[in-house]
């Protein structure tokens, strides 16, 4: 009897633990962390009936070979950190030889960080182009509360960090709509830079843009240098809503004349939609209280639903 118990305690080790709802980044993953959960238990309860641990390997050797996969998590080295401003961060991520993420556009990972024991998992995308070769990019917004903030903040260069994916994203097809709007705020920039740069990238595809990122104020605006060459081309327009700006008078001159101050409401909406050029398709990121914001000002301002996609 006494070497069953202790079998059996072998057994509840290799147990997959269910997880926690911190664990869930709540974006409709598939498959979701509770759907890889119940597929890692089938295969546990698999393998305890027939008392064969071997059954267990699998999943092991899958996460060996650093490529992204939805169901695993696969270890990415960071190659470099840099701060854009006083609470966010752009990390560079190694992938082996050329090879890229190959992800569809805004397309999210997932993150699995370690807190105090605990596990948490966090969504973001990358703003480096789809088929960047050898890396990837993540923006990160640090938050003074947040959990998965304070396993961020500990990362430096040549630490390796796990994300799966790809989950999500937009299905933009080149000069399927005449014009897109793009209503970010802060790090909802996030998806609409792989769409931008895939519009710039392919000469073919004329379809005009109009990128609106909210922000508090000018210091705040990541990525300028980025964003200054993208507005160049001649099928980009870039506007700035800065809420805690009290005047356009202070900032750099470039700036004054596609820059807003207050927030970004209906009246404004109204401006900016009848300023597009073709009847705009809307993408929309950011918090939810933005998006549900959005959405109200875009049907005064005579958009519908099925014109929009939010993140």
């Amino acid at each position: 009897l006494q070497t069953m118990s202790g079998n059996e305690d072998d057994w509840l080790a290799l147990k997959p633990q269910e997880p926690s709802p911190s664990q869930c980044c709540g974006s409709g993953c598939k498959p979701c962390i509770y759907d890889v959960y119940e597929k890692e238990l089938a295969q546990w309860e698999r393998a305890k009936a027939k008392q064969d641990k071997s059954l267990l390997m699998e999943k092991k050797e899958q996460s060996n070979n650093s490529e992204l996969n939805p169901d695993t998590f696969t270890a990415f080295n960071i190659s470099s950190v840099e701060q854009l401003t006083e609470d966010t961060y752009q990390y560079k991520f190694e992938l082996p030889g050329n090879s890229s993420l190959r992800l569809s556009l805004g397309q999210h990972i997932v993150l699995r960080g370690m807190v105090n024991g605990l596990e948490v998992q966090r969504a973001y995308t990358p703003i480096s182009p789809g088929n960047a070769e050898g890396y990837f990019e993540v923006l990160v917004k640090c938050y003074e509360a947040g959990l998965m903030s304070q396993y961020i903040k500990t990362w430096k260069k040549g630490d390796m960090i796990f994300w799966r994916g790809p989950f999500g994203g937009f299905p933009y097809r080149p000069n399927k709509h005449g014009e897109l709007l793009m209503l970010a705020s802060g790090t909802g920039l996030t998806p609409m830079l792989p769409i931008l740069h895939s519009i710039t990238d392919d000469e073919e595809d004329e379809t005009f843009v109009t990128l609106v990122g909210c922000f508090r104020t000018f210091d705040k605006i990541y990525l300028k240098p980025l964003l200054q060459d993208l507005a160049r081309y001649w099928n980009i327009r870039i506007f700035y809503v800065l809420s805690q700006e009290t005047s356009v008078e202070r900032l750099p001159w470039s700036y004054q004349e596609n820059t807003y101050t207050g927030r970004l409401n209906e009246d404004l909406m109204k401006t900016i939609v009848n300023s597009c050029r073709r009847k705009p398709f809307v993408l929309i990121c950011g918090s939810s209280a933005f998006n549900e914001d959005m959405s109200r000002y875009l049907k005064a301002a005579g958009i519908e639903e099925n014109s929009c996609f939010a993140f």
